[in-house]
Order: structure tokens, then sequence, then C-alpha cells
């Protein structure tokens, strides 16, 4: 009887101590989300696509932000090059339901909703995703604390985060993520993509840091790296103002034709 109770308390401890862990990790991820959210902001940023021989496409965006009931809504404008300038994506980042997402292209002249099949597929040729470009609804993750480890001199926890369905998976691309989290100011630096069968796809790094008022940090530079295929595309920001009063109008769909 005194092993049993012995065993009981064992499992008991585990399993709170389980419970605990998963509910840091959520909130270390969920702090290191907030820290990089900087409201309403308007940026200017290039994109350089890169093939596996080299070859570099480079694309301008510019991305305007604002929040309207709890709804984070973001416009992005492809500017430059002619062949692509006046395609826009919108996105509504709802905190208790998926994401609402549409895209105009010119070519086209038509807004179209993108479904949640197409989420995981390429932001407009590059490495990074539709998905991408939008903030994880925490509730359709799980979260776990694999660990420490010193990346690049900074000492981070690495957070992996996985989708609680099958549905979530296939609509993100991936099977998980592994985020490495500076221990001393929340910051990501890195992402490890695992794709629908568990092998490593995608590494993002950030970095180009820039703090602003308070604890908040704009991220200047982000790499998405394609392990399988060997292709990079890279986002450097340009220009950016925080602070910005825009109207709701200016993120309606109807707008993306204008």
């Amino acid at each position: 009887m005194k092993t049993f109770f012995i065993s009981l308390m064992t499992v008991m401890i585990l399993f709170s101590g389980s419970q605990l862990a998963g509910q840091d990790a959520a909130a270390i991820s969920k702090k290191s989300m907030d820290v990089v959210d900087m409201g309403s902001i308007q940026m200017d940023l290039t994109i350089h696509i890169l093939d596996n021989k080299g070859n570099d496409r480079i694309r301008k965006i510019r991305i305007i932000t604002g929040t309207f009931d709890d709804v984070n809504k973001t416009l992005i404008r492809f500017i430059a090059p002619p062949e692509v300038k006046g395609t826009s994506l919108l996105i509504y980042d709802y905190e208790d339901k998926d994401d609402d997402m549409w895209i105009y292209m010119p070519a086209l002249r038509k807004v179209r909703r993108i479904v949640s099949s197409e989420k995981g597929k390429s932001f407009m040729g590059s490495e990074f995703t539709n998905a991408d470009m939008s903030r994880p609804n925490q509730s359709d993750f799980n979260y776990e604390i694999l660990g420490t480890e010193l990346y690049e001199g900074k000492m981070c926890w690495k957070i992996e985060s996985a989708g609680i369905s099958s549905d979530v998976r296939k609509a993100s691309g991936y099977s998980k993520t592994i985020s490495f989290i500076d221990q001393e100011n929340y910051l990501c630096h890195k992402v490890e993509y695992y794709d629908l069968s568990g092998s490593l796809h995608r590494i993002q790094y950030i970095s180009d840091f820039r703090k602003q008022k308070g604890s908040n940090y704009i991220a200047c530079r982000m790499t998405m790296e394609n392990i399988q295929n060997k292709r990079t595309s890279q986002m450097t920001v340009d220009h950016f103002e925080t602070g910005m009063q825009f109207s709701e109008n200016a993120f309606s769909p109807s707008i993306l034709q204008q």
C-alpha cells in the first residue's frame, strides 16, 4: 500500500508538473508575440526571393495594421515591380476563430477569399506562406518547453507548438514548430518548421530588432530558408511609422481593388 501511495503521488506530481510546463510554454509563446505587437503601424519592406541557383527576384510591399473591436487587421500591398504592383492581401486576425484572408490580383480584377487549405501555401512565390503573414491563434496549438539552448550568445527557451488537430496542421502546412525565444527579453530569434510528415522543412531567422517605447520591438529582418528545396526569401523593413491612425474602412475587402 505504501508503495502504491508513493507511486500515485509521483504520477500526480509529474502530471501537475507537465500541466504547469504546458501553461508556462504557452505563456512564453504569447509573451513572445506580444513583445513585437506594435498595434497600428505602417511599414515598407523589400522582399528578396532567391532560388537554389542564387537568382534574385525583388518585391516591394507596404503593410498597414490596425485593431478594431479586438480584431487585428492587416493590409499588404505590392508596390513594385510593375508586374505585381497592386496585388493585395487583407487579413482579419481573430482571437477565437480562424482568420479571414482575401487576395486581389490586378490581372484577374477580382477579390478572392483565401480558403483554409491555401493558408499554408507560398506567399507570392516566396518561401514565406500566407499563414506566416498573420498571428496564430494560441488555442489551436499545444505548447511544450523542450529545454534551453544557447543561440548566438543568447540563452533561449526551445518552445514546441503543435496543432491540436489534423485540420489545424493541414491549414498551417506544418506538423509543429520549434521556436528559440530569448529568456531575457522574450524575442524569438529562430523558428524551425516541420512538414506534415515530421521532417524539417523551413527555418526562419529573425534579427535586427529595434526597440520602441516601453518594452516592444520591431523585427526588421526575417529570413526564411527552405531546407528541402534550397531556396531562401528575406524580408527587410526599409521604413516604419508607429502610432498611426487608420479608419476601419482602410481594411475593407472592397478597398483592395482601389
